[in-house]
Order: structure tokens, then C-alpha cells, then sequence
């Protein structure tokens, strides 16, 4: 049963059953309690309703794709995530480029149907993992819509039907452990929906924030594309930020993102947390990585390789020296046993 892991916000800071996560934790001077480390793992419920393009993500042993295989794998290496310390991943309901950054996407992965209703052969997959990561005392940043995806979206009132169905099934099965996350680089050039893109991304904030069961409702944010700052109306809506890291390459310009977003006009106190970003220099001592944490940020890494975390098919497991890389730093950070 749903429940043994709740996450909520006390300020800047993240909170897991009522404590700071890794409480009273420092690591080379730096404040790491109440910070959520976390890694990209949005397609572990991928799937494709394409059948021109499904052969593409074809196991090379059996030569087809098997997406409760996918989701299988993915279980069994959430054990191992944890035990070196991590204690959050990004999942997307309309996944994330499976070709890593591949232009054209003709494939279709969406947990949505047409109209923004939810697909049960998605939610069968989304539920164990949700599940094994509440035993596991492991919060979810759970997206929503993809730019590349969100076009399966029939028009703006599927759109608000998406947030809405989702939402609500998130509460009505009483997971705790999930933060909301609208959009995938909400500012990015490619959403087919304008509800989707600046102006309006804060829409979407509060339409989410506004859907509750028996008192409670979801903590809602929306992310951004590399290098970017959340806008006015995101700041103050969102009840945390997310930044990403990609395409920044000098680690004093991460520290200088998160001291700008904290600038934004609108913005009040609360959690700054990275959950994308393709940096891997963690044998330096300056990297991506310790300059968010140098600003008490949150820091998420994202491995688009393709040994990584995101292209199809997948293996989850730490079995590359960049995952195994980030895994031992995460390990020494939050003073893991592993």
C-alpha cells in the first residue's frame, strides 16, 4: 500500500517523512540536507504505439522491444540507485527522446490518449515503479508532456483533461512521494500547444494546484531548457524550481543560475533543484555538480549516452565507468553505505 514515503517542502529545503532529507549531512563545507539528488529516468515506462518506428528499440538478443521487460530491469536497479544515495528520479508520462537528440520524433510514447485520458497498460508500469520507490523512501519527479509528444495531445482541452486525469489518479492512489512536474523545458521551440509555452506556462501550475483529494494535493513545478531562468509567474506559482544544466559548461555559470533565479521577481523562498543536466567531470573539483550544491541546489544527472539512462532499449544498471562515476561521488556526498 501507498503511503510509507511523503515529500513535502519546509522552505529551500526538502523534506522525507518530516526530516530533512539526508539530515544533517555536510559535504566539503557545503549544506546537503534538505537537498534531493536525483537522476533522469524518464523512460522507464517507454513505450511505442508505432509500429514503423517500434522495431527501432529492439533488444538485440530477442529482437523486439518489451516494455514491461523495460520496466522489469528498471525495478530491479532502483535498489542500487538508493543504496548510494539517491533519493529522487525524473519519469516523464510522454518519456524523453529515446535517440538521445534526434530532431524528428515519429515514434509515439505517450501515457495519454487523444482526448488527455490515461492509458492503463502505462499506469500498470508507472504504478510499481511509484510502489517499489515509496518502499524505498524515494520521491518521483513525475512529468507530464514532452515537446516532441505533446502534439498526441488532441487540442488545449485534452491538455487540461492530461493534467487533471493525472493529477488526481497520483492522489486518488494515495502516493506521497511525487512531485509534479508539468512540461519538459517548458520554454522550449517545440511544444505544438501554446498553454505548453511562455506566456502561459504558469496555467498549467495552477490548474494542477488546484486538484485535491480528501485535503491534499500535489507540489507542481515545470522545468527549463539549458541554461534558462524560470520566468515571474513561474517563480511565484511553482511550489519548487527546476533548472537544467545542459549546455553549460562552465560550472560558475551554474551557481550563477541559481543566484539569478533567486533574483526573479516573484520568487519567494523554496527549493532550486536541477533534474537535467549531461555534465559528467566529477573527478574535478569544480564540476556541474558541486557548483549546485556550492548554491544549496540539487543537483540531477543525465546520462543520454548510449550506454546511459535514456536511449532505447535500456540498461538501468551502474555498469558504465560515467554511471559508476556519478554513483561514487553521490555516494561520498550523502555518506551512503555501498
Amino acid at each position: 500500500m501507498a503511503g510509507k514515503t511523503t515529500v513535502s517542502i519546509a522552505g529551500e529545503a526538502f523534506h522525507i517523512n518530516g526530516r530533512p532529507a539526508y539530515e544533517g549531512r555536510t559535504w566539503d563545507g557545503k549544506k546537503i540536507a534538505g537537498l534531493l539528488l536525483n537522476a533522469r529516468m524518464v523512460n522507464g515506462i517507454f513505450d511505442d504505439a508505432n509500429a514503423h518506428t517500434r522495431p527501432r528499440w529492439a533488444y538485440s538478443e530477442v529482437a523486439h522491444y518489451d516494455a514491461l521487460r523495460n520496466t522489469r530491469e528498471f525495478l530491479a536497479a532502483m535498489l542500487s540507485w538508493r543504496e548510494h544515495g539517491l533519493l529522487a528520479f525524473t519519469l516523464n508520462l510522454q518519456g524523453g527522446n529515446p535517440e538521445r537528440y534526434s530532431q524528428e520524433q515519429p515514434w509515439h510514447n505517450s501515457a495519454f490518449e487523444g482526448n488527455g485520458s490515461l492509458r492503463a497498460d502505462y499506469l500498470l508500469r508507472l504504478s510499481r515503479i511509484l510502489e517499489r520507490a515509496d518502499e524505498l523512501g524515494m520521491a518521483v519527479i513525475l512529468g507530464l508532456f514532452d515537446f516532441g509528444q505533446d502534439h498526441r495531445l488532441d487540442d488545449e482541452a485534452a491538455v487540461l483533461r492530461a493534467v487533471e486525469t493525472a493529477a488526481a489518479w497520483v492522489l486518488s492512489e494515495g502516493y506521497t512521494n511525487v512531485l509534479l512536474e508539468i512540461a519538459n523545458e517548458c520554454d522550449g521551440a517545440h511544444y505544438s500547444h501554446d498553454i505548453l509555452k511562455p506566456p502561459r506556462e504558469h496555467e498549467l501550475i495552477l490548474h494542477a494546484k488546484g486538484i485535491s483529494h480528501q485535503g491534499r494535493r500535489l507540489l507542481v513545478s515545470t522545468s527549463y531548457a539549458g541554461g534558462s531562468i524560470p520566468s515571474g509567474p513561474v517563480a511565484r506559482e511553482a511550489d519548487f524550481l527546476l533548472l537544467h544544466g545542459n549546455g553549460v559548461d562552465d560550472p560558475p555559470e551554474i551557481a550563477g543560475m541559481v543566484r539569478r533565479t533567486r533574483q526573479v521577481a516573484g520568487y519567494t523562498p523554496k527549493p532550486i533543484l536541477f533534474n537535467e543536466d549531461d555534465h559528467f567531470d566529477f573527478d574535478q573539483p569544480a564540476n556541474n555538480l558541486t557548483a549546485a550544491l556550492g548554491e544549496y541546489c540539487s543537483w540531477g544527472y543525465s546520462d543520454p549516452g548510449k550506454m546511459g539512462f535514456q536511449q532505447v532499449p535500456i540498461d538501468w544498471k551502474i555498469n558504465t565507468p560515467r554511471k559508476r562515476a556519478f554513483f561514487g561521488q553521490l555516494s561520498r556526498i550523502t555518506g551512503a553505505k555501498s
